[in-house]
């Protein structure tokens, strides 16, 4: 009875000022939000991850250290697929997740490739899924009772390189988890703000308002469903 909860993750238009963009073949750049906490450690800037990106960084950023969670392995600068977060809108239905379970993220992307936009993208920008945990263990969330042998795993998770530990939940994936090849859409093709069905009906969101930025949770059947859309990419009747 595997269930999903879906968090808005990723560079927006606030933090660092620029979204990553989306391709007309569905590929897409993944950028998070800069650090914005003391470290106990340096910790990577964008210009460390730029390898890894289809996208030119502003160079005004390219100093700037990263907040690097999600952390995908095989992503620049990550070990681990692990995910971190201190406040409780999105701690709490995180939390309630079990091994076996799917962390499921998405972010909000710029268009790309405008002169040659399928139908299934909406102008300018949307909300996209890009990647997700399948959980290897329940969510941690008592950092201070968990031993130090079970905390290896998270040792290049960005909450607990800050200068003081703040998740509320930290989230260790299993192989099945990673950054999607291809971003699965979330906003309907007439907008960025609008909702397609995937979040409609699928998810206990209504849809409105800006859904964008809550949390999305899926039951069992709605995960299901969801699952099938992400690995075949049939979501055309969802829009």
């Amino acid at each position: 009875m595997t269930r999903a909860v879906a968090v808005n993750v990723g560079a927006n238009t606030n933090q660092p000022g620029v979204r990553a963009p989306v391709y007309a073949d569905g590929t897409f750049d993944f950028l998070p939000i800069p650090e914005t906490e003391q470290t106990r450690e340096p910790v990577p800037t964008y210009g460390d991850l730029a390898s890894g990106l289809r996208m030119e960084l502003p160079d005004e950023i390219r100093n700037t250290p990263v907040h690097l969670d999600p952390e995908f392995a095989g992503y620049p600068e990550c070990e681990r697929h692990t995910y971190g977060d201190p406040h409780g809108v999105k701690a709490r239905p995180l939390s309630d997740l079990e091994a076996g379970d799917w962390a499921l993220f998405y972010a909000t992307l710029d268009t790309g490739d405008t002169d040659d936009r399928p139908d299934w993208q909406p102008p300018s920008w949307g909300a996209y899924l890009v990647g997700g945990l399948r959980l290897a263990r329940d969510p941690v969330t008592d950092w201070e009772t968990l031993p130090e042998s079970e905390r290896a795993a998270f040792a290049n998770n960005a909450h607990v390189k800050r200068a003081e530990m703040d998740a509320a939940v930290l989230l260790a994936g299993d192989d099945a988890s990673g950054l999607f090849d291809r971003a699965i859409p979330l906003s309907a093709p007439s907008g960025g703000v609008d909702a397609n069905a995937l979040v409609t009906e699928l998810s206990a969101d209504s849809g409105k308002g800006p859904w964008w930025r809550r949390p999305l949770r899926y039951d069992a059947e709605a995960t299901d469903r969801l699952l099938s859309v992400i690995d075949t990419r049939e979501f055309a009747p969802w829009l």
